[in-house]
């Protein structure tokens, strides 16, 4: 069972300190010779990140075409390779990606010579290999999301020099050096739709944010037939508008869907009994009547949503009933108004457990949760040293005051449990280089302690 154990120091620190932490800034990135959108002043958009041989990779879209920074030390992010887009300059607005087995997907919503770029991560830091870059079939995409079960990509408004212009189109990523087409789709059960703008899959299920023609969920298991499960329509709820993007909880059980409009709030919707789609809550910063949120990313019980003028917003939603806003991080000082600026992705899945923002005038930003000031905040009881540490897998732990250890879990910077220790003071660890936290259990109390593996 994946148990995300940063949920828990955040949620812990919220309930100790009642109010909103803050992100720490360890590293920012930007290039300050390219040039800005002529639509929206936007010099970078989408964010996304990737590992390669131990080291930690963003990739930051621009208008001149694909980032790759190493943020391995996120203290000094630093340019390592860079890909020129097929179509450059002040006419891009849009850049999304996607990976799968070590290969970026990367596409582009503007431009007439914009390609699909298909790129081989597997040299870096040395050089990143382009096995696949053409027009043929995508030119324009507004996003793109691979299905990993089934290697299948999802395209969202796409259209290519041979494929005419759809609101859906899939294609089989088997082999990512000959990507081919599956299907398009225009409409499920009768209902027609002008465009998909963004979505997410999880094993053929696919939640279809349909810009003006609302939200579609579909079972894409038999792709030359799929199966509409629901359909909510603008008309069909409160505060619908531009329906923008969302993300799955991990359990399955609740969508979050966010409306690209001034002043809407994010809906939370219960999808547990489809064809039935119950909006549960509705949440919103509570920062300006015109914040705006952008893009959505579920990790764990934490929600965080990239809010142009608002920046990172992250929520508690381990109770979907009772969702509360606890950590936040603005990356752009522009006053709101009735456009579009400031942050636009959110990517918080490197295993070192940093999180990466895009911001559309600033570029990327590198942050680090608040876990320092969690482990700092006094406890009625005693407290626990480990060492050594840095470790190479020999580790002690002991108890300041003689509190008996009863039960020690080992954690990855993702979240997952790997590894669960019995009472003891020496431990042998069998992990591979890394961050790792320990949630070290006692008598009637918890602490958690950060080791880092490094042979």
């Amino acid at each position: 069972m994946k148990t995300l154990l940063y949920s828990f120091f955040i949620l812990f620190a919220f309930q100790l300190n009642a109010q909103v932490s803050q992100f720490n800034l360890l590293g920012t990135w930007s290039n300050d010779t390219l040039p800005a959108s002529s639509a929206h002043n936007n010099t970078y958009n989408e964010v996304w990140g990737i590992t390669n041989a131990g080291r930690e990779y963003a990739i930051i879209g621009s208008t001149y075409g694909t980032h790759f920074i190493d943020v391995t030390d996120p203290n000094d992010p630093t340019e390592v390779y860079v890909v020129e887009g097929g179509t450059t300059g002040r006419s891009i607005i849009h850049r999304d990606f996607h990976d799968l087995n070590g290969y970026l997907y990367a596409v582009a919503d503007e431009g007439a010579e914009s390609t699909l770029q298909i790129m081989d991560c597997s040299f870096l830091p040395d050089s990143v290999q382009l096995v696949y870059d053409s027009k043929e079939f995508i030119r324009r995409s507004h996003n793109i999301f691979i299905d990993s079960s089934t290697s299948i990509m999802y395209s969202c408004i796409s259209a290519g020099d041979l494929a005419p212009w759809t609101p859906l189109r899939l294609f089989d990523v088997s082999d990512p050096t000959q990507p081919t087409i599956i299907a398009s789709y225009s409409e499920f059960d009768g209902y027609r739709i002008s465009q998909v703008h963004d979505m997410y899959i999880r094993d053929n299920i696919a939640y279809l944010n349909c810009g003006p023609s609302g939200f579609v969920v579909a079972d894409f298991t038999d792709p030359m037939a799929p199966q509409t499960l629901s359909i909510l329509e603008p008309s069909e709820y409160e505060q619908s508008g531009y329906n923008h993007s969302g993300w799955l909880s991990e359990d399955g059980s609740t969508y979050f869907m966010a409306d690209e409009n001034h002043g809407a709030d994010i809906k939370v919707i219960d999808v547990t009994g489809l064809p039935e789609l119950n909006i549960i809550d509705t949440i919103d910063p509570g920062t300006h009547p015109l914040s705006i949120p952008h893009n959505q990313i579920v990790m764990g019980d934490l929600l965080f949503s990239s809010y142009y003028y608002d920046g990172l917003q992250v929520w508690d939603i381990s109770d979907p009933s009772n969702i509360t806003r606890i950590i936040e991080y603005s990356t752009s000082n522009i006053d709101h108004r009735l456009r579009y600026e400031g942050a636009w992705g959110v990517y918080p899945f490197l295993p070192s457990g940093v999180v990466l923002v895009s911001d559309m005038q600033e570029g990327l930003f590198v942050l680090e949760f608040p876990v320092s000031a969690i482990e700092e905040t006094a406890l009625e009881h005693g407290d626990f040293k480990i060492y050594p540490n840095p470790s190479q897998g020999q580790l002690k732990i002991e108890s300041i005051e003689n509190d008996k250890i009863e039960l020690v879990n080992v954690y990855n910077a993702e979240g997952y449990k790997v590894m669960s220790l019995s009472p003891d003071s020496n431990y042998t660890l069998d992990l591979t280089d890394g961050v790792y936290f320990l949630h070290i259990q006692s008598e009637g109390f918890t602490r958690f302690k950060k080791l880092i593996i490094a042979h």
